[in-house]
């Protein structure tokens, strides 16, 4: 049997392939952890917003709209249009878990993030294969990590009121830029050219489209634009 095909299929192996984006998770979650206790938050409802939002965005937005003492329904509103693109990112990993309960799949999608799909898609861009217990050891080791990073952060809130001053605004851009060259290592060795117009056409549409729309819609719709012309571009 293909060891590069077993090595990734157990819960433990998931909770290992989390350990490089977790300095990623304590910087942003610390960070939003200070904000919450700026915005007045107690602990506990800090505790409580990463357990049930679990949105490291939408939590610092929603942090600024309760500073702005914004109407419920516009938070409501604000923090789903912030999230819609876990909608893609679901719709795009649910065929590789399609013989699984729905159960399980309710439960990956669940607790998905923008970094665990991005280290779910590094993976299988170096053709490994992934199952249903990886996937929750990585997403359940994320989860925990952020709820007791933020906690932390506001914890340390009254000692740290800038999380600036130590970078911890940085961390999540450069997780982010290592688990997108791990990406598209790969798929620009095997089809440098489709790759190199996909990559092209999504940051074009993307600096475009924030000209005119919010940053999350941007997003949203530069990444449909990125898919649709890997759809229409040839292997090369």
């Amino acid at each position: 049997m293909d060891n590069r095909l077993t090595q990734t299929s157990s819960f433990s192996d998931g909770v290992r392939a989390c350990l490089p984006t977790i300095m990623g998770y304590l910087g942003i979650g610390i960070a939003m952890g200070i904000v919450g206790k700026s915005a007045h938050l107690a602990i506990w409802q800090v505790f409580l917003m990463s357990t049930m939002v679990y949105a490291g965005s939408a939590q610092f937005i929603l942090c600024g709209l309760l500073l702005l003492s914004a109407p419920i329904l516009s938070i409501i509103f604000t923090v789903f249009l912030v999230n819609l693109r876990h909608l893609l990112m679901s719709l795009s990993v649910a065929h590789y878990f399609k013989e699984d309960s729905l159960l399980n799949g309710i439960a990956i999608g669940t607790l998905l993030t923008d970094e665990s799909y991005g280290v779910l898609m590094s993976t299988l861009a170096q053709e490994k294969k992934v199952t249903t217990n990886w996937m929750h050891g990585l997403n359940i080791t994320a989860y925990l990590v952020w709820i007791l990073s933020t906690v932390l952060g506001a914890l340390l809130g009254n000692f740290i009121p800038d999380p600036t001053i130590f970078g911890f605004d940085f961390a999540l851009t450069a997780m982010f830029l290592g688990l997108f060259l791990f990406q598209v290592q790969l798929p620009l060795k095997k089809q440098r050219t489709k790759t190199v117009k996909i990559l092209t056409v999504t940051a074009i549409s993307l600096f475009v489209l924030m000209r005119f729309t919010s940053a999350e819609l941007s997003v949203i719709l530069a990444t449909l634009l990125g898919c649709l012309t890997g759809v229409l571009s040839k292997d090369e």
